[in-house]
């Protein structure tokens, strides 16, 4: 299995070279790294995945239909991750955070920072408005493209 910071450091060896695309196998598991434009997708596979049996399950006699839910998060804005890395909310673990639900953002404010490979990324809002919901735990691993605010468009 790849280490977090192996898998990190290939990223930005790739991230920094003209190779487009790298795989790698190693110890039974499979690293595939694909450089579409300048975004990043990381994709990890055991070689040989191992079956496992799910429990057989018996249906429920009451079968009950519950109407569709609508998508009450279709009106608001998705700041997403930029990298694959560690969200942290703050600047130091003494600070407080940069956004809480409820803060207004411009389309400058720091809303958190993404480390990757040892450098700390200040993610700027992209949009004015007003923070709705904050979706990952301070230290949380995040992907590329992952929602990490809800955010209310002014």
């Amino acid at each position: 299995m790849f280490k977090l910071s192996e898998i990190k450091e290939l990223i930005k060896l790739v991230d920094e070279s003209s190779v487009q695309e790298l795989e790698i196998e190693n110890e039974g598991s499979r690293l595939s790294i694909r450089k579409p434009g300048k975004t990043e997708y990381v994709q990890a596979a055991a070689v040989q995945p191992q079956v496992v049996a799910a429990p057989q399950v018996q249906p429920a006699a009451v079968v009950t239909e519950t109407a569709p839910q609508a998508d009450t998060t279709s009106h608001l804005h998705k700041i997403v991750s930029p990298m694959v890395g560690t969200f942290y909310r703050a600047s130091s673990p003494e600070a407080g955070p940069f956004v809480s639900a409820g803060d207004k953002v411009a389309e400058k404010t720091t809303v958190c920072i993404i480390e990757a490979m040892k450098l700390m990324n200040e993610l700027d809002a992209d949009i004015k408005g007003e923070i709705v919901e904050v979706l990952v735990e301070n230290g949380q691993l995040v992907e590329y493209g992952q929602p990490l605010f809800l955010v209310k468009p002014e």
